[in-house]
């Protein structure tokens, strides 16, 4: 084989997936505001866990997830260490039906939910500890701006 053909072969490998790699990071921790969204309940949810007094973090998430056990944790301890704040993580790897309703295309996925349970940011990706923090102070109603991040 040609050592010219191999190296450019190489290359073409190298710069696919470096843009891959760009494309999924560029995916990952990515907020949108939710704008008019009906109030969930946990029963939407299957969950036996009831909503925060404050805020709640839905995670949904699936077996085979690699990011999924670390944003487990960080929004549990940010739930944890914020009154009123709950986690909920939703397991979508057999309920297709949950992954259709609220049309989760990767996980983890997470919706911050205000007092009422109406859908207010929506994360793709895994998201930043400092970002959910910052989102659940713009809450309606939100008692923690004035709390340590």
């Amino acid at each position: 084989m040609d050592p010219l053909l191999a190296l450019g072969g190489v290359l073409a490998l190298v710069a696919a997936a470096t843009l891959l790699g760009l494309a999924w990071r560029a995916r990952q921790d990515r907020y949108t505001t939710v704008v008019e969204a009906p109030a969930l309940t946990p029963a939407d949810l299957a969950s036996t866990v009831s909503f925060g007094a404050d805020a709640t973090l839905v995670q949904f998430s699936t077996e085979h997830c690699a990011r999924c056990p670390g944003t487990r944790t960080m929004l549990a301890n940010v739930a944890r260490s914020r009154p009123g704040v709950v986690h909920i993580e939703v397991d979508l790897t057999h309920r297709a039906d949950l992954a259709r309703r609220f049309q989760v295309l990767q996980t983890p996925t997470t919706l911050i939910l205000d007092r009422s349970g109406r859908v207010r940011e929506r994360v793709g990706g895994a998201p930043h500890r400092a970002g959910i923090i910052a989102h659940l102070d713009t809450l309606p109603g939100s008692l923690h701006a004035n709390l340590p991040h």
